[in-house]
């Protein structure tokens, strides 16, 4: 994970405090109500990628990926039913999400989740599974 966004997440909680803490000296309340909202949210997602930074890690026995805000959840190979990377795009943009199908349901994870490019965890995710098959892991 891309240690600058988080910095960039924790700045502008911060500065969106300093601008609560001026609109209430202010008495502007509207900027209060919509500052003091931003920095929370902005804080929680910066402590989030503190608390869990990585998302999704594969061994022989499965995958061990962020359940909730930071908690971890254990899922078995044979658990995992399908992994495709699905690719949008929308006039200039292209996004890709690596999408996870296990028993219990669907799990999506971006570039920013990975550290890596999706397509590129998709392969390393599949090596590790067929890893895992040849040595009778699942």
């Amino acid at each position: 994970m891309r240690r600058e966004v988080t910095a960039a997440k924790a700045a502008g909680a911060v500065v969106c405090l300093l601008l609560a803490i001026y609109f209430a000296v202010a008495k502007d309340w509207r900027g209060v109500v919509l500052a003091v909202p931003a920095a929370l949210l902005l804080g929680a997602l910066a402590l989030r990628d503190v608390l869990a930074p990585v998302r999704l890690a594969a061994d022989e026995a499965g995958l061990t990926m962020v359940a909730g805000f930071s908690g971890r959840r254990r899922v078995a190979w044979g658990e995992v039913t399908d992994m495709q990377v699905d690719v949008r795009r929308r006039l200039t943009s292209r996004t890709e999400l690596l999408e996870i199908h296990t028993e219990d349901g669907l799990h999506v994870f971006s570039a920013f989740d990975l550290g890596v490019p999706c397509s590129q965890a998709l392969t390393d995710l599949r090596e590790a599974r067929d890893q895992a098959r040849r040595r009778g892991m699942c």
